[in-house]
This record gives C-alpha cells, structure tokens and sequence, in this order.
C-alpha cells in the first residue's frame, strides 16, 4: 500500500511553528523578527491563510535557516542501505545517502588489524597527518589510537576527538574493534579513500 505525500503547505506550517517554538518564541516575537502581524503568522501556522513566497523569505531568516529547507520535501526512502567496503585491514560502512552538513562523512568501521609496535620499521610508516579534525566513538572492543608519541586505548562507550594534524594512527586492541567516526573532507580522503 502507498503511503500518501504530506501537502507541502502543511508541512511548511509545521516547520514554521516547531522551529519557532524550538527557540521559545511566541507568536508575537516571531511576528516583530519577521515584520508581519501575530494574526497573519498565527493564520498561516494554522492554515488560515494561503502561504505567500513574499512572507516565507522573512520568517525563514527570522527562524535562522534558509527558504530551501523550509520548503524542501521529505526524502521517500530514510533507510540507508550502507554498502560494505574492504580497505587496508579495516571494513568501513558509509552512513549516509550523501555528505553531511560542512563536508563531514559518518562512517562505521569494524578494525581488526593490530597496530605494529613502536620500535618496529613497519611502525614508522604508521601514523598520517591530513588538515582538519576527526572524532570516532567506540561501539564495541578497544581501540588503539596512536596519538602523537601517545599511545591511548579507547574502550567501548568512550570517545575521541583530536587534531589531525598530529601523527595518528588506529588499530585494534585484543580482538576486532567497532567504531562510528565522523571525518572532515580531509579526513576521509587519508582515511577512506583506497
């Protein structure tokens, strides 16, 4: 059975006032930011009253967002069918149909590579340094984050975000490590790209 398309309209109605009322603003308030009555706003979040491209530009820069978002419709399908890749030791999952908001990639990772130990000549090859910030979370196992001249064990639960700018490496710690990470363009550039 089809599920039927939410009207546009109403849909905007809803942004409109669950915008304004995320931000604690009574009608009024909205109405003096945006420069229409209380009525006219009070009509268009209740469907009184047809909405005008006119009154959409201010209530969407007075709500602080843009018209697109305002008006944009809702995607079909919400359910993101990640496809597995395998790369350098490590399978990485994708977690989104496209880039997130300021260029950032979510990803989960299963790592089950160990890194090599610091007096080793595999270890000095170990350890990149790209522009921007990269932040993971620990789902499941220890992870060993190279940090530097630190070594650090994130356990499950726990969380890192650092400076990429210093030489980083991950592995894992006894046994396979699960994380969700959030990487800049940089980041998933030296961390994902094959």
């Amino acid at each position: 059975m089809k599920q039927e398309e939410p009207d546009l309209d109403a849909v905007i109605r809803q942004r409109i006032r669950a915008l304004r009322v995320a931000r604690g603003w009574s009608l009024d308030t909205l109405a003096a930011r945006c420069f229409l009555s209380p009525s006219t706003l009070s009509r268009i979040e209740t469907g009184h009253r047809r909405i005008a491209l006119d009154q959409l530009v201010p209530i969407a820069r007075a709500l602080e967002t843009t018209l697109d978002l305002l008006v944009e419709t809702e995607d079909e399908d919400v359910v993101i069918r990640p496809q597995r890749n395998e790369m350098r030791g490590r399978t990485v999952w994708t977690l989104a149909k496209e880039r997130a908001p300021h260029n950032m990639t979510v990803a989960k990772m299963l790592i089950e590579e160990r890194l090599a130990p610091r007096d080793s000549e595999e270890s000095a090859s170990q350890g990149g340094v790209h522009p921007g910030r990269d932040w993971f979370m620990v789902l499941s196992g220890t992870l060993h984050l190279r940090l530097g001249e630190r070594d650090i064990l994130v356990e499950a639960g726990s969380a890192a975000e650092f400076s990429c700018m210093t030489p980083h490496a991950v592995g894992a710690h006894n046994g396979p490590v699960e994380i969700l990470s959030i990487f800049t363009q940089e980041g998933e550039r030296a961390h994902l790209d094959d």
